[in-house]
């Protein structure tokens, strides 16, 4: 009992120095942070309702919204999803596409390792220059962006689990690249008689800043006297988007068909974008089919003018939980694999879609 209040405090502590970064931050400062694909949920479960699900995420999904979540795994889960954000390949030239796969297997009694990739993927880009700004005459250029997480939770009790996240960012295009680290942090506290009341924080991308270099930042120039010069371009260090989700969650039991309704809410406290406010509802029959929708808010998020995210808000989704085998008599956990779709609307862009699989052992 004494080390789970010790992991509490430290938890708060991470909380409250972060709130303290987030609350340095001004108008002035928001959308200069780097790295800033890791605000967008790779995962389609969670991203169906908003990523509200901080107190009660569990599984892979949990890499995004709270890392505490892969402590519940019960011995082995392999999940793969892909998305196509704000339009993928049938919307702008530059949309992306994500594609994120993830293996978390129990080691212990009660302590989960964990690691996932995911990839951003843009297509092929116009380049302009200064001298030509005209796309399409100066050929095409293609980013590639990768984040390697390994994460370890651990149940403290049977109603505190905690775990942490280490992150590698990195950035690059042929003639530019940047590397970057950061860590994530969370607890989920469960409570009441069925564990239907759940509580969760989580501290994302802390970390050190980020800076790019390579032969992109510099050019050659012809000075007064007929001389070629090579020019290179300081690049200015960006800090990584910490924020800070505080949530929680309840679960109405319906003992008729198994059914489930979950209502939660969360808090994200943005160093480098404007606060989110979710809210989200989820609907599971049997266990096994769940719908779930969510409403993300921040301010101005109504006014197409003064709207600072191509995310209008409303996200819904669906997943169906197929068991691989029949039911045990021990009444123990079974094999399933579970399909999983989520959108996110979005304006004047188009919409992001995920569709991804998990398997759970």
């Amino acid at each position: 009992m004494k080390n789970s209040f010790r992991i509490l405090a430290v938890v708060v502590l991470m909380a409250v120095l972060s709130v303290g970064t987030a609350w340095a931050g001004n108008d002035n400062r928001r959308g200069t942070a780097g790295a800033t694909e890791l605000l967008i949920n790779p995962w389609a479960r969670s991203a169906g309702w908003g990523s509200v699900s901080v107190a009660n995420v569990r599984g892979l999904d949990a890499f995004y919204s709270n890392i505490a979540g892969i402590a519940f795994i019960n011995k082995i889960e392999v999940a793969y999803t892909n998305t196509m954000y704000l339009g993928g390949k049938s919307g702008i030239r530059s949309a992306a596409g994500i594609n994120s796969f993830g293996l978390a297997v129990r080691l212990f009694d009660r302590g989960v390792v964990a690691a996932t990739v995911t990839a951003y993927g843009f297509g092929n880009i116009d380049k302009t220059t200064e001298e030509s700004p005209e796309a399409g005459s100066n050929g095409t250029f293609s980013p590639s962006f990768m984040n390697i997480n390994v994460a370890y939770a651990h149940s403290f009790t049977k109603s505190i689990h905690g775990g942490v996240v280490l992150k590698l960012v990195t950035e690059q295009t042929a003639d530019i690249s940047g590397t970057g680290f950061a860590v994530d942090a969370g607890i989920q506290y469960v409570t009441g008689e069925n564990d239907q009341l759940k509580f969760g924080m989580s501290l994302k991308n802390w970390g050190p800043s980020m800076s790019l270099k390579g032969t992109g930042l510099s050019r050659t120039i012809v000075n007064e006297a007929g001389n070629d010069m090579t020019v290179e371009f300081r690049q200015a260090s960006m800090e990584l988007p910490t924020c800070l989700n505080i949530g929680m969650s309840y679960d109405f039991l319906i003992p008729a068909a198994d059914q489930r309704i979950t209502l939660a809410a969360s808090f994200t406290s943005n160093a480098f974008l404007k606060d989110n406010y979710t809210v989200g509802l989820e609907y599971s029959l049997f266990n096994i089919m769940q719908l779930r929708c969510g409403y993300v808010f921040q301010t101005d998020i109504f006014n197409s003018a003064k709207r600072t995210t191509a995310n209008t808000g409303l996200c819904a989704g669906a997943s169906v939980d197929i068991p691989l085998t029949k039911k045990k008599a021990d009444g123990s956990t079974r094999p399933t694999l579970a399909l999983e779709y989520a959108y996110r609307a979005a304006s004047p862009l188009k919409g992001s879609h995920s569709i991804g699989a998990t398997f759970r052992f």
